[in-house]
């Protein structure tokens, strides 16, 4: 197995990904951008919008080399002078029209350096516009099992990441309910690069039934005006997180991706009313109130 091998992975979960949201959107069809970057490698961005499930979504992949900008070799403190990279992978985020069905992202990914060093990095996470707890704890569980089939103390480790990383300290909330997230894996007695490749699979292939079971659990259900305008609120936190705190926009951005491609998580309207709190006793405080970290969903009474 090598980097061009999970390259060739990722590439075709982006095939299987898109044709089932395709299936599941049932109103539109993914446009399909190939993409070349000055200085090594390209993608293929995939972008769906307005569907009858989801307004705005992407699938990006991305194969992309050549040497470190300055920035990321400082952030990954890296000392060689001119350090080679290979940085592949899949990303995935849905602003779907309902506003009870949730914003979902995913990500799964692979870095290799010239100097022989390696890791996988991903996730999963959901954001609500409404948090439903059944939902949540569903969610948890799902994660959960996926977890505990490659490692006992993958889904609390990887889920206080997700915590800690999905937050927003200038609001003092979480984006979302969290979900799992995870960085720099390496091999390590007794897991090797297969182990851990297999666990980032097992991620990347949870995503369709994930957002399948949210998606119709909650897509035919009325709103009006009110839902929609808290939709655009819960979309202004997203935007703020993507735009200030997201390690992947960043790296993106500094690593001179494409714009259009780095950028597509961007919801297509937010809204950002002054000093906004919502009413209490009502659905939007019931929410706010979710948006806190270390919540043990899994064993959560509901």
């Amino acid at each position: 197995m090598n980097k061009h091998h999970i390259a060739e992975w990722f590439n075709e979960l982006q095939d299987r990904i898109c044709a089932g949201l395709e299936s599941l959107d049932g109103g539109t069809k993914f446009q399909t951008d190939h993409w070349e970057r000055e200085g090594g490698g390209g993608g293929r961005s995939r972008i769906i919008q307005k569907g009858d499930l989801i307004e705005k979504g992407g699938v990006g992949f991305s194969a992309v080399y050549g040497v470190l900008h300055p920035k990321i070799q400082q952030s990954l403190k890296i000392t060689l002078e001119k350090s080679e990279f290979f940085a592949t992978g899949v990303s995935i985020v849905l602003h779907p029209y309902n506003p009870y069905v949730p914003i979902i992202h995913m990500n799964v990914r692979y870095f290799e350096l010239s100097d022989g060093r390696w890791w996988f990095g991903g996730g999963i996470d959901v954001t609500p516009h409404y948090v439903v707890v059944d939902d949540a704890v569903w969610f948890h569980r799902y994660l959960k099992r996926v977890c505990d089939e490659h490692h006992p103390d993958y889904y609390a480790k990887f889920k206080k990441w997700a915590d800690d990383y999905f937050y927003l300290p200038h609001r003092q909330e979480t984006r979302g309910i969290g979900g799992i997230f995870f960085d720099r894996l390496v091999a390590m007695l007794p897991i090797n690069k297969e182990g851990r490749f297999d666990f980032v699979k097992a991620v990347g292939e949870s995503f369709l039934p994930i957002y399948s079971h949210l998606a119709n659990a909650h897509r035919h259900e009325s709103y009006g005006e009110k839902e929609m305008a808290w939709q655009l609120h819960r979309r202004s936190r997203y935007v703020e997180f993507n735009l200030v705190y997201d390690q992947g926009t960043k790296f993106g951005l500094d690593s001179n991706g494409r714009t259009e491609s780095i950028l597509m998580s961007m919801p297509p309207l937010a809204r950002w009313e002054y000093n906004y709190v919502p009413e209490p006793d009502t659905p939007e405080a019931h929410t706010q109130n979710w948006l806190r970290k270390d919540i043990e969903w899994v064993s959560l009474e509901h």
